[in-house]
């Protein structure tokens, strides 16, 4: 790269300065901006289009001292003080330093609390700013068109809406303290294929299912996007002109900038630059070894890089305005107690009730009167929050589901059994009153697989910069490209999950989890199945015998404690599921892990056991509560603000004898060719107590009834049946028929 110094005539316009002129006349930010960048070196300028870190030093660094244990820097200027973009990682929490782990955001999704959802994002992005980052990389909102995609941890639901609407949440409480990515763009659903597979989809599946979360987001004014490593259409996402220019520029009027998926994000540094890519992440590589010569011979032009520079400075300039009256977050409100009881409280709003059974003329939830509680499976005392990818949280510490009974119950014996062996289990079951089976999987099963198949994406090579000589450079490169690791980072806590996780081979637990629920429901009938797991179980071959299950997630730190309280009854279950569940694999989309093409088209899910007239064994949106719901009353208008919105209200009462948290879920039918039976509109939590009564108001979206028709959207159908219910396709749900 040159190294050009500024000339003498050059001003010195620091970002100081234009943060304080930016302050005195927020319209002229754009004036501002533009003159901070003419500040700027040629140098300088390059220096803000990718890390700060050179590649092998830098990814050394990453792979044996820890994964982004502190801030990872692009484009900081020092002769300036420009900040460049501080990296931290997500979602479950802040992965810089030992931060609160949340629950992951699939057990969030479950909650359908997006303003529970906001006060996260406030949490995270303390306890990032603390920490000396100002951009967090944690707003996932891939849609997992198949359960077996080894990240869906990360994202919230399989439902355009729900996906939409917190990560918005999440986007509007991180941005009161840092800047907030929304990510992978776009169609990053399968892990193992990730550097390989090219997705092919008709335009008007991609806008109507694929990406209108995407632009909910947008909308919102989320400070950055962040490109997927997969290829769209034939090109690669972070290179990609239809996606990065045309449809999130030009259509959307998106402002911020686009970083890259970390290493391998791009192909092209040149391209990549001309066709919207502003951010090289996370080291300085493809671009500082080809945009000096690319700039000097014209394959890429000033004005690229003066779009890309200013819309980076401009978004830092952004967050400075939004932060420039607040003190900086002491160090101690990262892991305080506030967020430990949040967390806590996310883990209980998300654990779903399945499963509630009687047992000798009482439901088994919420134990009562017990004197004795065996807590039995190989994840029982496990602090388990988790994949071991980019998304781990070091949290200080985790409470495993035998901890937080033995916390709760006092006065009471609680019998750990963990050995995952048939007659340790069954001997701890007979012998107590209540039988706990945690069952489910760790980063072992499903999560992130961060070493990328070099034999197989022979391409991935020519993204590696050339070796310089030094050992770690040549360490490094045998750890990425031959796999060859010592034991202790292959099995170890910090290893980025090297040669782990990946796409699920299986949606069914293991043989040993089902049998040791088979000799335990038959040791004693009081037995509660709790499961640990972030998509879809297929629980068919099972879920007849324990009377009562639950949906636990990865719960984060909290998790023991949360369970806990569920479990005794001091809290009422009140999660339902972001997904669907269905009976047999066969109901599912065809899924290759291994794939280097596949088309995605917009039948996943729900809509396609509804598509298939196919029973769910568990719909999207279900769960149970300790307490019994009705509604009646439902009124549905066109809002008077919003064209692209209805006004539902609803009135909902607890019926029951303990108070409870109904979820209200719209949802809109109709019968039209080649459309999914029923969609979903809106959503809104309720809190009763019992016996009590109140109405409720809900914000329902027509969006998912309108139809992309080469660039221009209409409705699908004007007439549609509103649906008022617990879940999709609820028998106890109110409905009107309107036209739109």
């Amino acid at each position: 790269m040159l190294h050009l110094l500024p000339n003498a005539s050059m001003t010195t316009f620091t970002f100081n300065d234009a943060v304080q002129a930016a302050k005195t006349s927020p319209s002229d930010i754009d004036a501002i901006t533009r003159k901070l960048f003419a500040s700027l070196t040629t140098d300088e300028k390059l220096e803000l289009l990718d890390g700060d870190d050179d590649y092998w030093p830098g990814l050394h660094n990453m792979l044996t001292d820890g994964y982004n244990r502190r801030p990872i820097v692009h484009g900081a200027v020092d002769r300036l003080a420009i900040p460049g973009i501080r990296f931290a990682d997500g979602p479950r929490g802040c992965v810089v330093g030992e931060s609160t782990a949340f629950p992951v955001p699939m057990a969030r999704g479950a909650t359908w609390d997006v303003d529970l959802e906001e006060r996260i994002g406030v949490a995270i992005g303390k306890e990032g700013r603390a920490q000396g980052a100002n951009f967090f990389g944690g707003v996932c909102v891939n849609l997992p068109r198949h359960p077996a995609w080894g990240r869906i941890q990360e994202t919230y639901s399989e439902n355009p809406i729900l996906l939409g609407e917190f990560g918005a949440a999440l986007t509007r409480g991180v941005q009161q303290n840092m800047m907030a990515c929304v990510k992978h763009y776009a169609l990053n659903s399968m892990e193992n294929a990730r550097f390989q597979v090219d997705v092919d989809i008709d335009l008007d599946v991609l806008h109507e299912v694929y990406l209108p979360h995407f632009r909910r987001i947008i909308e919102e004014g989320v400070a950055s996007v962040m490109s997927s490593y997969n290829s769209v259409r034939g090109e690669w996402a972070g290179q990609n002109k239809e996606l990065l220019l045309d449809i999130l520029r030009d259509q959307w009027g998106f402002k911020g900038y686009v970083i890259s998926d970390f290493l391998f994000g791009q192909r092209d540094g040149p391209l990549s630059l001309k066709n919207g890519l502003d951010i090289e992440a996370p080291f300085r590589n493809m671009r500082g070894r080809t945009l000096p010569q690319a700039l000097k011979e014209g394959t890429v032009s000033e004005a690229d890089v003066k779009r890309a520079g200013l819309v980076i400075l401009r978004g830092q300039l952004e967050h400075a305005l939004r932060r420039e009256d607040k003190e900086p977050d002491a160090k101690d409100v990262v892991f305080c107690d506030e967020h430990r009881e949040l967390a806590k409280e996310a883990a209980e709003k998300s654990m779903v009730l399945l499963k509630n059974d009687k047992v000798n003329g009482e439901p088994l939830l919420p134990l009562r009167n017990v004197s004795k509680v065996a807590v039995i499976g190989r994840l029982a005392n496990s602090q388990n929050t988790g994949d071991r990818g980019s998304s781990a949280v070091r949290c200080p510490k985790v409470v495993s589901p035998y901890e937080g009974l033995r916390d709760r119950l006092t006065g009471t014996e609680v019998v750990l059994d963990d050995s995952a062996e048939i007659e340790s289990s069954r001997n701890a079951a007979s012998g107590a009153d209540v039988a706990v089976v945690i069952v489910g999987y760790d980063w072992r099963q499903e999560g992130e697989h961060c070493v990328p198949a070099f034999n197989a994406n022979t391409g991935l090579k020519d993204v590696l910069p050339p070796l310089d000589g030094t050992e770690v450079a040549q360490f490094t490169h045998r750890l990425l490209v031959d796999e060859v690791a010592p034991e202790s980072l292959l099995e170890g806590d910090d290893n980025y999950g090297l040669g782990a996780g990946g796409d699920r081979s299986s949606l069914r637990l293991n043989e040993r989890d089902v049998e040791i629920i088979r000799e335990v429901t038959k040791a004693n009938p009081w037995t509660v199945v709790a499961i640990v797991a972030a998509g879809a179980v297929i629980m068919s071959d099972w879920d007849h015998l324990p009377p009562a299950i639950l949906y636990s997630w990865y719960s984060g730190c909290e998790g023991g404690h949360a369970l806990a309280d569920i479990l005794l009854g001091r809290a009422n279950p009140s999660g339902h599921l972001p997904f669907s569940i269905p009976r047999d694999e066969k109901y599912l989309p065809f899924f290759d892990k291994d794939a280097t093409k596949i088309t995605y088209d917009r039948w996943f899910g729900q809509h396609l056991l509804d598509r298939q007239a196919v029973n769910a064994a568990y719909p999207l949106g279900f769960g149970l509560s300790y307490t019994e719901f009705a509604v009646s009353g439902l009124e549905v208008s066109k809002s008077e603000t919003d064209p692209d919105s209805l006004d539902v209200k609803v009135a909902v009462r607890n019926t029951g004898q303990v108070a409870g948290r109904y979820i209200a879920q719209v949802y809109g039918a109709a019968n039209v060719p080649d459309r999914p039976r029923r969609v979903l509109l809106g959503f809104k939590p309720i809190e009763l107590e019992a016996r009590a009564e109140a109405a409720i108001e809900i914000t329902a979206s027509t969006r998912p009834l309108q139809k992309w028709d080469d660039g221009t959207w209409s409705l699908w159908t004007r007439h549609v049946e509103i649906e008022v219910g617990n879940y999709s396709g609820s028998e106890a749900s109110v409905k009107k028929r309107i036209q739109l």
